[in-house]
């Protein structure tokens, strides 16, 4: 076993015009003086990364680490969430998520996913150049808006969607190989990679590519009535990062799973700030360091009542409580005597008769 990594922040959350929050150098100082080591990094934010030039140019790459590294802080990944949303793009969504793209390429779906493609494949370089050998992204989402079959949708179409899903993400998975880097699935509801199940079907059509890992993110699953204990035992293989953020369902005689189109405040499924909600953190970090997972544990932020502020220094300090240091022996070993048959066989009455 091995003691997780921790506390990392995703800064996506966190970057803003406002200092200190509108530079990485500012940010770092900010983020240790709350007891961060280590920062999720947004490749769309050109105030934290240039990805681009990331990938390019060692001496920029140097750059990036050695202002982190004087605040005691390195990267542990990067994320390119935005990039793989907009890689696969059901029509419905054309005019929504239009925002993430560059405003030249907005309302243009084509010139809007190959930037994409260009994104993820710098991101997936700038890892390399960086030495950090994990990307975080999602799916995108060519069948979500049929998630709930009705009316029932024509013979074949998820079969479809997922045949395309995994066509467009098998040369980037190649790509990351090369680099030696996995790319960390973010099972999202609004993503076609959104449980286990969409996982698994995703993860059959690209020949089981060991590149393709999921980033475990419990506040999605908590939403969705997920087992994410057992979750963890299925898939702990596969699990390449951790988002510790907590969630709260609470019933209501009024909306359900679906929240009723309702803002994040008013629906029974929502967001909170670490231990704020009803994710079992104890057993998840018990679990995660059961199974040997060698990676970090960072905050992703999203809470629908409580200031980022105070939800960002609270949970440094949520994370670094939780993260257990695996022992390095077994607490009954000096009773343990070594082997010895003839013991072993009168204990046992062999011998005997």
């Amino acid at each position: 076993m091995r003691t997780i990594k921790g506390p990392g922040l995703m800064l996506s959350q966190f970057m803003s015009d406002q200092p200190p929050f509108n530079r990485l150098d500012t940010i770092a100082g900010w983020a240790a003086g709350l007891g961060y080591k280590s920062f999720m990094m947004p490749i769309h934010d050109i105030r934290a990364i240039d990805v681009a030039r990331t990938a390019r140019d060692d001496a920029y790459a140097a750059s990036l680490k050695d202002t982190l590294s004087r605040h005691g802080i390195v990267i542990s990944e990067l994320s390119a969430h935005r990039a793989g949303q907009l890689l696969a793009v059901n029509p419905a969504f054309d005019d929504v998520v239009d925002v993430f793209a560059p405003p030249a390429l907005r309302g243009n779906p084509t010139a809007r996913r190959a930037w994409a493609e260009e994104q993820l494949r710098d991101g997936i370089a700038a890892c390399a150049r960086l030495g950090v050998n994990r990307l975080a992204t999602f799916s995108g989402a060519l069948a979500w808006p049929y998630f709930y079959p009705w009316p029932p949708h024509p013979v074949g179409l998820i079969e479809a969607a997922f045949d395309e899903l995994a066509r467009r993400w098998l040369p980037l998975l190649d790509l990351a190989d090369a680099h030696g880097v996995d790319l960390c699935f973010e099972l999202h509801p609004g993503e076609d990679l959104h449980d286990g199940a969409t996982f698994d079907r995703f993860l059959d059509l690209v020949g089981g590519h060991a590149r393709a890992k999921i980033l475990f993110d419990p506040s999605h699953m908590l939403i969705q009535h997920m087992d994410y204990l057992g979750f963890i035992d299925r898939y702990h293989a596969r699990i390449g990062a951790f988002h510790v953020k907590d969630a709260e369902f609470v019933k209501s005689d009024r909306a359900g799973v679906y929240g009723g189109f309702g803002d994040w405040l008013e629906r029974p499924g929502r967001f909170r700030s670490l231990g704020d909600g009803q994710v079992d953190f104890p057993g998840i970090f018990s679990r995660l360091a059961a199974h040997d997972y060698d990676g970090w544990a960072v905050l992703e932020w999203e809470c629908c009542l409580k200031h980022p502020e105070d939800g960002a220094r609270e949970g440094a300090r949520f994370i670094a409580e939780h993260i257990i240091r695996v022992t390095d022996r077994e607490f009954d070993a000096v009773l343990r005597a070594k082997p010895d048959r003839a013991r072993l066989d009168r204990i046992l009455g062999l011998g005997s008769s």
